[in-house]
């Protein structure tokens, strides 16, 4: 399984998950019960790889991860991943790390906190190719 986080320059859980640049994806394939967590790889998406604009027409660096983890996604983000095969979680959690572990240890991750860009989003999204 892997799982992708977004960031905020790579240290902070992320809202606006379309908008995102900077993703932390952890493969968890190898992993086992009592293990340490592996190493994150570092994504940094293009300007054109931004999920909120890409275009679909090519492979995208966050293909083949099954669960997004961010801080605030709008309706269309959400229908975009499920459509690339990956479930978003969103979360109130501002730490990666604490989020991926209570994620793997089965814990439930804190809520979200309110965000007046997922509002904003709501409304865009109507209006949206995907």
């Amino acid at each position: 399984m892997k799982i992708a986080i977004a960031t905020k320059d790579f240290t902070v859980v992320s809202g606006h998950a379309g908008q995102c640049r900077q993703w932390l994806v952890y493969d968890l394939g190898r992993h086992r019960p009592g293990q340490l967590l592996p190493a994150p790889q570092r994504v940094a998406l293009g300007a054109d790889e931004v999920l909120h604009v890409f275009a679909d027409n090519r492979a995208h660096p966050l293909d083949g991860v099954d669960l997004a983890v961010v801080a605030s996604a709008g309706d269309g983000f959400i229908r975009h991943m499920r459509q690339r095969g990956c479930e978003v979680l969103v979360t109130g959690e501002s730490d990666p790390a604490v989020a991926l572990t209570r994620i793997v240890a089965g814990e439930a991750l804190a809520d979200p906190r309110f965000d007046i860009t997922t509002s904003l989003c709501k409304l865009r999204d109507l209006f949206a190719r995907y």
